[in-house]
């Protein structure tokens, strides 16, 4: 007879096989196309992703040096440090050996498909521990590594895919309150610093998760005993109108679009909703205090104080794993390179329609058109507002509560409640309506190390874990209910949500490098190349008009750039490159503004010195893109001789001399293309 151990490792066995046949049939067709396309398109995020594991070899295996640190892009004066660059580290790592030999489209789908698997054997395993083996649990990891929010990521944010730590995390938590061994807080930890080279997010959410669960375990409510006194009353009458007059002026400024009053020699404007409706939320959350009369309790359980005496361990490990980060970002600060994104109060980064977790999958293929239209119609696009949890999933959670009379989990309950809270973002929001009412991440994102999770929509990967484990539950709690019922309610509650889930075919791009850059590689020099339009950008602002598909081909030319995306470039950079006349203009004019004479006439004047300076050797115009105006100011200043054009491209090359007139006009739309 086999043992219990082996029967586990053979369970485990065949549930990594099981995900890996998921991932194939949930990718569909691209396992058909591994090396010539990919789900999200390169001239976006997908670019750059691509590039991430290009680079990491390239200062790796090439130059032989710290792969946090490169030159390849936005560096005229010096390298420049990933840190705070959504580097995908951990893929990178993955990818290293091999891209020289499968090629790098072949091993970012293979890694993009690994990480789908993983994902789904970390949840797996979570719900195993928590709601017990079998195929509930299978299901549970299928659940969560194959949500459509998930399968939206993997369309542009591919970091998030790389969700896996978030239930180890859990797990690391639950095992070292079970057991109080030091040796699952240091998992915790190493775990932690794991997230961190998935996506930064993931790190900062295993926080949240330590706190929440830290809450969870010391924190419970009584409501309180006897009827309401003479002054609680009192109170409940001063709220309750408090409201109605609150709700008064908040109908009033709708209405009217507010105005302005001067009371007392005081003037007060009134002509948005954000102040009203949070003084209005928060009556109503005092009236409904006064209601229910909760009355806190703060203990440390013994779980909880077994957690608290070995956190010392998990943050010596995490410190350990991001060491190399957390010094170029010392580097950073001390060099006064590192500058903290502002928050406002009401112009902050929106989180997730509330309509979003109960639409339907938008990657299904018999979803309405119309759904997947709006979702991309919100703020921040497809990827970022997807936020559909599986209705098979609700269903068969709230047919077990029913059946069983018993809530299945109150801390599943209320992670997915507090996660989802966040999810939201600052203000809630209903089919693209602002309602004003905030949230606790307008407060919480205020908050050191928390607040540097900006996307508020991204807390979505959490809803949906605690989803999967709470699905977990409700399955097994089904099948003790109904021990004969077990295999039809299993098969049948697999069919729905595989058929609910299924996203394929797959939308999928080419990956295919246009020919002009196989001439640019084949010249075995270290000139610089730019490409027309021009620019520097990061995921909150962009100067000129950079293409992230530039850095996905530099991995074909390996020429240095001029220009860049990285998720965030300090201002001290841009300031450092817009300071050169030359890109200032090439800048404004790649976003469609007029150039200043006297700016005009300063790059024309400095381009030649620029040039060698710059060690430019090469300038490729994308011809779908670029104006006449910054054609024709390029090839003035720099002088610029055409070598060929391939597939509406142009490679130019300067010409010494710089250039032989200032008499064009450049200022304009005028110029004269070759």
């Amino acid at each position: 007879m086999p043992s219990s151990r082996s029967r586990s490792w053979r369970s485990h066995a065949w549930a990594l096989a099981a995900y890996v046949a998921a991932a194939l049939l949930f990718t569909w067709p691209l396992p058909q196309h591994l090396g010539t396309h990919v789900t999200g398109s390169p001239t976006g995020d997908t670019g750059v992703y691509l590039w991430n594991i290009w680079v990491f070899q390239h200062e790796l295996l090439t130059h032989h040096q710290f792969p946090l640190f490169t030159s390849t892009i936005l560096s005229l004066d010096q390298s420049i440090d990933l840190a705070l660059h959504n580097y995908t580290v951990f893929a990178d790592v993955i990818a290293l050996p091999f891209v020289r030999v499968l090629g790098l489209v072949t091993t970012f789908n293979l890694v993009y498909l690994a990480l789908t698997v993983l994902t789904a054997y970390g949840c797996f395993l979570l719900a195993w521990a928590v709601a017990g083996p079998g195929v509930e649990a299978w299901l549970a990891g299928l659940a969560f590594a194959w949500s459509p929010s998930l399968v939206a990521r993997g369309t542009a944010h591919f970091s998030l895919v790389a969700a896996a730590p978030l239930p180890v995390f859990v797990l690391f938590l639950l095992l070292a309150e079970r057991t109080g061994h030091r040796k699952y807080m240091i998992g915790a930890g190493l775990t932690v610093g794991w997230a961190g080279y998935c996506d930064p997010y993931y790190a900062v959410y295993c926080v949240v998760l330590a706190s929440l669960h830290l809450i969870a375990r010391s924190v419970w409510w009584t409501r309180g005993s006897g009827d309401p006194s003479r002054g609680r009353r009192r109170t409940t009458i001063a709220v309750d109108a408090a409201i109605v007059l609150s709700a008064a002026l908040t109908g009033t400024i709708l209405a009217s679009g507010g105005g302005t009053v001067q009371v007392a020699g005081i003037v007060i404007r009134a002509t948005g909703l954000y102040t009203p409706v949070l003084l209005l939320t928060a009556l109503c959350a005092t009236r409904l205090l006064l209601l229910l009369r909760p009355v806190p309790h703060l203990r440390l359980s013994p779980e909880a104080l077994r957690i608290v005496r070995l956190v010392p361990y998990a943050v010596a490990a995490g410190l350990v794993v991001l060491a190399p980060i957390i010094v170029a970002m010392t580097v950073r600060i001390l060099d006064g390179r590192y500058v903290a994104p502002q928050i406002f109060w009401r112009t902050s980064t929106p989180g997730v329609d509330l309509l979003s977790f109960v639409a339907p999958n938008p990657s299904n293929p018999v979803t309405p058109g119309h759904v997947r239209s709006w979702i991309a119609s919100l703020s921040g696009g497809f990827e970022e507002n997807v936020a559909s949890i599986p209705w098979i999933a609700l269903v068969v959670i709230g047919v077990a509560v029913w059946r069983t009379k018993t809530v299945l989990s109150r801390y599943w309950f209320a992670m997915a409640l507090g996660v989802a809270s966040l999810a939201l973002g600052p203000f809630v929001r209903i089919a693209g309506i602002n309602t004003y009412v905030p949230t606790p991440w307008s407060l919480l994102r205020y908050l050191p190390v928390i607040g540097s999770a900006r996307a508020p929509a991204r807390f979505t990967a959490l809803v949906m874990m605690a989803i999967a484990i709470l699905f977990a539950l409700a399955l097994k709690s089904l099948s003790r209910s109904r021990p004969s019922w077990r295999p039809a309610v299993i098969g049948l509650v697999s069919v729905l949500l595989i058929a609910e889930l299924w996203p394929a075919p797959r939308p999928l791009f080419s990956a295919a490098v246009p020919r002009i850059y196989d001439l640019v590689a084949a010249t075995h020099d270290d000139l610089r190349m730019m490409e027309l339009p021009f620019g520097i950008r990061d995921g909150l602002s962009s100067t000129g008009d950079f293409n992230a598909s530039s850095q996905f081909y530099q991995s074909r030319h390996g020429k240095p750039l001029i220009g860049g995306y990285l998720s965030r470039v300090s201002p001290r950079r841009i300031d450092q490159n817009m300071r050169r006349p030359v890109l200032r203009a090439l800048a404004l004019l790649s976003q469609g503004k007029p150039v200043p004479a006297d700016l005009a006439e300063a790059a024309a004047r400095r381009a030649p010195q620029f040039v060698r300076d710059a060690h430019l050797g090469y300038i490729v115009v994308d011809r779908a893109r670029v104006t006449p105006a910054l054609l024709a100011f390029a090839i003035h200043v720099f002088n610029l001789e055409m070598i060929t054009e391939v597939d509406g491209r142009s490679l130019y090359r300067p010409k010494p001399g710089g250039p032989v007139t200032v008499a064009q006009k450049t200022s304009g739309g005028g110029g004269q293309q070759p």
